[in-house]
Parts: C-alpha cells; structure tokens; sequence
C-alpha cells in the first residue's frame, strides 16, 4: 500500500521545493517540475490571508492562496530565498513565464522563482491571472536589475556624483528664489501703494484696505510654490538615482499629484458650505462693528441706552461681541470642512471636557467681574480701599483686578475677593467733592471756637485741599477729659490722599504751636505741669535733614506738590 502510494508522496514533495525552495541548489528535471506544479496546483486553497513579494523596495506580487499548507508569507520567504541565490548565479538572468495548467510559471533563466495561481487573483478588482503574471514578471525583471545595479560600484559612484552635482545646483536654485523674492515683493508693494495712492482718498484706501500687506502675502505664497516645485524635482531626481530608493522617486511625483488632487477635489466640494459660512462671517462683522460703534458713542455720552452708562460701554461692548461670533460659530459649524469627521468631533469633546473642567473657579470669578462692572463699583483710575488694600484701579479684568499703591506696589486681586470685601471709593464724586477727615483731641480748657478756627487755618494752608466745598469741623464726641473734633476737608486729588493728609497733619501741628494749644491725642491722664507745645523759637529753627534750605514747616507744602 505504501509502494502504491510513493509516487504521489514525492511529487508532492517536488511541488513544495519547487514553490518554494529550500537550501538545495539541484533544479529538478522539467518534466518533475510539471508534475510536481500540477500537483501542488490542486491542493491550491484560499487562505483568507494575502502576502505581498517585495524584491530591491518593489512590490512584485501578492500571495492569496494556501499550498500544500504553506500560507501566502511562507510563499513569500521561498520566493525571496530563490531570488537571493540567483542573482549570485544568474547576475544577468532574464525574467520569462510559462503556462502551467491552471497555474502560471515566473522564472529566471529557467528557474522557477514563483508560481501563481487562479487563488492568488483578485477578481474584485476584475484582476486576471495572465495580467497579474505579465506585471509580476515585468517588475521582478526591473528589481532583478536594481540589484545587479546595486552591487556595481561604477554605477554607484556616478549616482553619488549625479546627486551631489543636483544639490548644490538646488541650493543655488533656492538662493535665487529667495533673493527673487525679495525684490519682487519690495517693488509688486511699492507699485500697488503708488497706483493706489493716486486714486481719490488713496492713502485712506491704502490703510483701510492694507492692499500692500495682501500683494506680499499673495508673493510670499507664489515663491513658497515655485520652492516647493523646485525642492520637488530634486528629491525626487536623487532618489532616482540610486536603485533602492528609486521606487520611492517614481511614485512621489504621483503622490503628490493624487494628494493635490484630492485636496482640489475636497476644497470644491467645500465650496457651497465655504460660501456660506463667509457670508455668516460677513454679516456677523458687520453687526460688531456697528455694535462698537454705538458703545464708543455711549462711552463719549454722545448716545443714552437705557441700562448703559459710560464706564459699562466698553465692556458691554466685549460681551456683545463675543455673543455675536459664538451665535455665528454656531449657525457655521454644520458648513465647516471635515465638521462631521470623528477627528472634529473628538477635539471638540475634548475643548467642552477641558472646560466644563476648569470652569467652576473661572465662572466664579467671571460672575464676580461683572458684578464689579455693571454695579460700577469701580473703574480704571479710581483711588479706592479694598479690604487692607489702598490705591488707584490699573485694569479691570474677567478674572481679576490690578491696583497699583501709592507705594508704587502692583495688587492683583482676583474679582471674587473684591466682592467679598467693602470697597470705598475716594475718585466717584472728585467733581463735587470727596471728604476725607482726620481727628485731634483737645482739652475743654481750650475754647472750641479757637480750636475751630486753628483747625480751618491749618486746611487752607495744605496745598491739594479744594475751597470749595469748603472745609469743616465738627465736634465728634464730648470725652471725660478732652472734646473731640473732626476736620472734613475735599482734596482735589484722591490719588494723592496720602501726602495731603500728611501736610495737613504738619500744618495742624503748625497752628496749634503758634497759638499755645496742646492737642490731647492719644490719651489724656492728668494735667501736665506745663503744656506740652515745641517753642516757637525751636520749631521755626529746625531744618529739614533732606533739604537743609528749606524750613520744616514748608517741607509738606514741598513734598504735597511733587506729585
């Protein structure tokens, strides 16, 4: 039984070394080669796998079916294994085909490289089996001699030559193309301004249209194309140059002519939802720059909107505009390229995940600003207390507020605080007046009207004190040993509480010394044994130690004025 079935056992076993060879360099008879073909051939099945035969960086074939349970990539391996040896031994070997039954035969000189068949055809793509052979044969025969080409070191030298002649030949190409650039863009800018200037209002025109600014973009854009055809042609004629990478040079061109192609094809297919979203953005520049044009209006009170005051304008200005472009996103995004992609849907999961993260610290603070800004607390230049904190108002921000001290110390503090703390502003009623007091405590032996009258004289000597409205003094409170009177006086200008309050507290001093009345402040224990007054004689001497030219009681009047 065994003898009967041996004939069949070895020339099953020809049809595998045969499709692909093992480590054998023997090549069995022709007719042992058919037989075992044909055999081989009927145990053909589809594998449900494809493999593809690249040879020196090209694809030759693809391998589809299963023979004698040797799958597509092991058919592949065979191949490759076959195809190293020969161009050791047959560095000029000519590719042929031969027809096989069913099967189609690729060889080298005789050798059988590789069979195809009727399994490893696509017909979806109505692929034929002669056509697939006739292109296998003919691709193997070009890799066949990129390989011998490869191992020729003439060859190689003249490719190396031939590249480095083309890259220097593109460098010099580029240098020109940048200089050309240059002068074309400098001399195309400075036609168009003159040709635009000679029109009637040119040079309004000009500045509107910022025509020059578009000619250099449109020039940049034209050189930039030239240097990419240019960087084109010399990468793909380098890598053509050298068999391994020739592939890569022969197909690039193609590439890049299918990628423009499909670019153009996507940009026409946009164009209906382009149009329309340019007409979107149209309309909705339009209706912003009429909104900024009423809010100036309102900000220079030469219009009233009810609910708008001038120091809300600008803002109100920001919002409305911000809220006509987020409606005109929202009317273009179904007409955006590539809106409907899961790329585009996926970034903007991401940009809502991102904020819906983040928001509940920013709308706290966002909420809190236009808190600040529509109840006009404040307003950029106003001198006010928050909290500890006293100075003029630098920025108003969504999310915080700047305030710069009088000692030149910048604040920010975030909106939420400045809610949450008592704000006084000094600056809201300068035109009419802001009172700022100050209290001295004096003794029920000096009689008030005195003290009145010291007091007033002492604010009409502080330079930044405004006489209208005019200062005044109030008896605050009646204490067991002393009277306490308040000094209300309005300072022209609130920036500079600080130093007007200084001088007037030096000029009080002042009166108070010349007139022989002893101010009580801090506390009042007992009568002293004489009252505790600087001399006339002492005070009117001494000098200031920063300006040993100018008396003390001059110095404040000095220091008031600076600012």
């Amino acid at each position: 039984m065994i003898a009967n079935r041996l004939p069949r056992i070895i020339i099953c076993a020809l049809g595998v070394f045969l499709l692909a060879p093992a480590a054998s360099g023997q090549t069995p008879p022709a007719s042992e080669q058919t037989q075992a073909i044909d055999a081989a051939a009927g145990t053909a099945q589809p594998s449900g796998q494809v493999a593809t035969l690249t040879y020196a960086n090209r694809p030759i074939a693809e391998f589809r079916a299963t023979v004698m349970s040797r799958t597509p990539a092991e058919r592949v391996i065979g191949a490759n294994y076959v195809l190293a040896r020969l161009v050791d031994e047959h560095p000029r070997g000519i590719v042929g085909t031969s027809v096989l039954g069913e099967a189609r035969v690729v060889n080298i000189d005789g050798r059988v490289v590789f069979v195809i068949l009727p399994q490893d055809v696509d017909v979806l793509i109505d692929e034929t089996i002669d056509r697939k052979t006739a292109a296998a044969a003919a691709q193997l025969q070009l890799a066949f001699n990129e390989v011998v080409e490869l191992r020729t070191p003439s060859r190689l030298a003249r490719a190396v030559g031939l590249a480095v002649v083309a890259t220097l030949v593109y460098f010099v190409v580029l240098a020109l193309l940048v200089r050309g650039h240059r002068a074309s863009a400098r001399r195309l800018s400075e036609t168009t301004q003159r040709q635009i200037e000679r029109l009637p209002g040119g040079e309004i025109i000009s500045r509107a249209s910022r025509a020059t600014e578009l000619v250099r973009h449109l020039t940049a854009i034209v050189w930039m194309l030239l240097a990419l055809l240019v960087t084109d042609m010399w990468v793909t004629f380098v890598l053509r140059r050298f068999p391994y990478t020739r592939p890569w040079g022969e197909s690039m061109r193609a590439s890049a002519l299918h990628l423009f192609g499909s670019l153009g094809e996507m940009f026409v297919n946009a164009l209906p939802g382009l149009g329309t979203v340019l007409v979107v953005v149209v309309i909705t520049r339009v209706f912003t720059r009429l909104a900024g044009a009423l809010f100036d209006a309102v900000d220079r009170r030469s219009v009233a909107l009810p609910g708008i005051y001038p120091e809300t304008a600008q803002p109100t200005r920001r919002i409305v505009v911000a809220l006509l472009w987020l409606f005109a996103l929202i009317v273009s995004y179904g007409y955006l390229p590539g809106s409907d992609s899961d790329a585009f849907k996926g970034a903007s999961v991401f940009v809502g995940l991102i904020v819906s993260l983040g928001s509940t610290g920013i709308m706290n603070q966002i909420m809190s600003g236009f808190t600040i800004t529509y109840s006009r607390a404040l307003r950029v230049g106003d001198f006010v207390k928050v909290g500890d904190v006293e100075g003029t108002v630098t920025h108003m921000g969504p999310l915080a507020t700047k305030i710069k001290t009088p000692h030149r110390v910048e604040v920010t503090m975030p909106n939420a605080i400045v809610i949450s703390n008592a704000t006084i502003n000094y600056s809201r009623d300068a035109e009419t007046g802001v009172y700022v007091h100050t209290t001295v405590t004096i003794g029920y032996d000096a009689p008030w009207r005195q003290v009145r009258g010291l007091l007033l004289a002492a604010a009409e000597r502080t330079p930044g004190i405004r006489s209208d409205p005019k200062p005044e003094v109030l008896q605050a409170a009646l204490q067991d040993f002393y009277v306490e009177y308040r000094l209300l006086v309005s300072l022209e200008r609130a920036h500079h509480r600080g130093l007007i309050l200084d001088t007037l507290h030096a000029n009080i001093q002042d009166a108070f010394n010349e007139a022989g009345v002893q101010i009580m402040s801090p506390h009042y224990e007992t009568d002293p044994h004489a009252p505790k007054l600087v001399s006339r004689a002492d005070w009117q001497g001494i000098k200031a130690p920063t300006d040993p030219d100018q008396p003390e009681t001059s110095r404040g009047k000095t220091e008031s004025a600076a600012p």
